[in-house]
């Protein structure tokens, strides 16, 4: 039976950090089944799901900090389990663009926090406007909508809320 692990690893960007950490996993036996990587700043950061044998999870958990060492990144590990049932959840993406300015996350966050709705998935980037170089801040969301809501009614609400924030935001069907 397999089993999961979620890896979290960041060190100062340079060339060669994908190959090496994916390596390290490999001589354990473990797969590397869904990930995320970015270079923020100047660090390099990754959030890798990884399944393997318990005995395989258990080595690395045990070896974070040999693995440390040898890759010079910090890593964070947790055992996990099969994504929960995603039955009566329909998938609606998010986009915001803005002005840059503190709390936009928060505020969008918010909004669909206070209707229970879960957030799957995010990115967010600032960049100077064409022109201008006015920074901009822009954020792609994905959301897993109860079957049950009404997407219009919901729809309407956070174009409003959007609206009154200064921020511009389109939610559609995720096709």
């Amino acid at each position: 039976m397999s089993e999961q692990l979620v890896i979290t690893a960041l060190g100062e960007d340079r060339p060669g950090l994908v190959n090496a950490l994916s390596h390290e996993l490999y001589k354990y036996d473990l797969n590397i089944e869904d990930s995320r990587m970015s270079v923020l700043g100047g660090e390099f950061v990754v959030m890798l799901l990884v399944s393997g044998s318990l005995t395989s999870i258990d080595q690395v958990v045990q070896s974070v900090a040999k693995l440390e060492e040898m890759l010079n990144m910090k890593l964070l590990t947790k055992k996990t389990r099969s994504k929960q049932d995603t039955a009566g959840l329909i998938p609606y993406k998010v986009e915001v663009v803005s002005i840059d300015h503190p709390g936009i996350v928060q505020d969008i966050a918010s909004f669909f926090s206070a209707r229970e709705i879960n957030v799957v998935d995010m990115d967010t980037t600032c960049y100077p406007a064409a022109h201008t170089g006015t920074p901009m801040f822009s954020l792609y969301m994905t959301i897993g909508m109860p079957a049950g809501q009404s997407i219009a009614n919901l729809r309407e609400e956070f174009i409003q809320n959007c609206d009154e924030k200064n921020l511009d935001a389109k939610m559609d069907a995720l096709v």
